[in-house]
């Protein structure tokens, strides 16, 4: 069954109410589809996941990674640690809980660090065949997506384009499906523009379909008045897949890997670099990790790989954009600059439309909002880059769970999709609302 038409069977009753506007046609076949799918999807997002059980097949899988629980302070401390190598995944009241190699182990203990627990990854990663497990089919992988993506052009072709802003380490396409009235494709515009990306780090699933359906529920509801004035005063891109090769390898060998960085080889038989530290804006500074085999490996040099260069390219193409969210998942927060520095953002005015939006954003969400080096430093992120240097209205993202280890963590079922991407509907159509002038949000 297409999850093009599950995808829009699961936002049907949410949308038909909020766009009493317009009275769009359904053909009796989808009529037809209609209760079969929607019991697919029922039936599926009520499958009890037990994430955390162990898998006794997991033993022929090299893996060196270990979850860790690591004592830590404050801030300041968790930076030291995630220089370490340690990929910070929670965080407690006095510690931390992340991914660490190894070798990264000696290197805490060297830094005066204590490792309270570690257990190995290998021990707990979910088992199934060559694509997500069947209680996860709601999920799209990237050919998935594309024929989502397709078909929303072609539906909708007087106002949509599709086109790829670049290719992967492996030869894929980026592909960012624009909404614009007036242009079409990589032709530039004068109208604000917003961008909605997912997936720069590949086991965080999540953080695509929030964009991808984000994009549905968007052309569904197309005629409705306040979707309508965006549409044609604004410049709308969605780019829900920002790391694709890393995605299909987190889900194509039995078992999902836990793989966060791209499938760059490095020198050394290592794989990948974090492409959300590899942008040009304090590259390699603070909260940094230089360690090829450690999770957020910056790469050996600011923008070295070519997805964040597409990115790059992408946005320094669009001057006009002014807004972005980039999705990932978890901890339900809404995080704006800076991330790689302590201090806030100097100019007052941008300052208080940050915190602003965040605040609203967060409200209509559920989320917290914050800064993001509340958390910890961490230099060459994708949206200290986009503020930093093109002043773009830049926020991170963190979907759900809340809590992590025990709510599924990155891989939460699929029972969640349905709720996140509608909170996230509301914080979309607020940052849209403001995108033509983010700073009318502190007024």
């Amino acid at each position: 069954m297409s999850k093009f038409f599950l995808t829009t069977v699961a936002f049907f009753l949410y949308s038909l109410p909020l766009a009493a506007q317009s009275s769009p046609v359904r053909s009796p076949a989808f009529e037809q589809l209609l209760k079969s799918v929607e019991h697919k999807y029922i039936e599926a997002a009520n499958i009890p996941v037990p994430r955390l059980a162990k898998d006794a097949a997991s033993g022929d899988v090299k893996d060196d990674r270990y979850w860790v629980s690591v004592w830590a302070a404050d801030k300041y401390e968790r930076t030291k640690i995630l220089e370490t190598g340690v990929d910070i995944i929670e965080i407690g009241d006095n510690k931390i809980s992340g991914i660490a190699h190894k070798n990264t182990l000696p290197i805490l203990s060297e830094k005066g660090f204590v490792v309270e627990d570690k257990i190995p990854l290998s021990s707990y990663i979910t088992t199934f065949l060559k694509d997500f497990p069947p209680e996860d089919a709601a999920y799209h992988n990237y050919d998935e997506m594309i024929a989502v993506l397709k078909s929303l052009a072609e539906n909708n072709s007087d106002i949509a384009s599709l086109y790829s802003i670049g290719k992967t380490v492996e030869g894929r396409e980026i592909w960012n499906l624009r909404i614009n009235s007036s242009v079409k494709g990589d032709a530039k515009t004068d109208k604000p523009g917003a961008v909605f990306m997912g997936e720069h780090h590949a086991r965080e699933h999540l953080s695509v379909e929030v964009p991808l359906l984000f994009a549905v529920w968007l052309l569904e509801n197309r005629n409705r008045e306040d979707v309508r004035n965006y549409i044609y005063t604004l410049d709308i891109h969605i780019l829900p897949m920002i790391n694709p090769d890393g995605a299909e390898y987190d889900i194509s060998t039995g078992k999902y890997k836990w793989h966060r960085k791209n499938m760059r080889k490095n020198p050394d038989g290592n794989i990948g670099v974090d492409l959300n530290r590899n942008y040009d804006f304090r590259w390699g500074g603070a909260g940094a990790s230089h360690y090829t085999y450690s999770d957020t490996y910056c790469g050996p040099s600011a923008f070295s790989e070519p997805e964040s260069q597409a990115v790059k390219r992408f946005m320094e193409k669009h001057r006009n954009i002014t807004t972005l969210i980039s999705y990932h998942t978890y901890s339900e927060l809404v995080l704006y600059p800076w991330g790689g520095i302590y201090e806030p953002v100097e100019n007052e005015q941008d300052r208080k439309a940050f915190i602003a939006m965040a605040k609203k954003m967060a409200q209509l969400t559920g989320y917290t909002a914050k800064q993001s080096s509340d958390l910890y430093a961490a230099t060459g992120d994708t949206c200290d880059w986009a503020y930093g240097e093109l002043g773009t209205f830049a926020f991170t993202f963190e979907l759900s769970p809340k809590g992590g280890w025990y709510s599924g963590g990155f891989y939460p079922g699929p029972g969640v999709i349905e709720n996140t991407v509608k909170k996230n509907i509301d914080a979309a159509m607020y940052l849209m609302s403001v995108t033509a002038d983010p700073h009318s949000a502190a007024k």
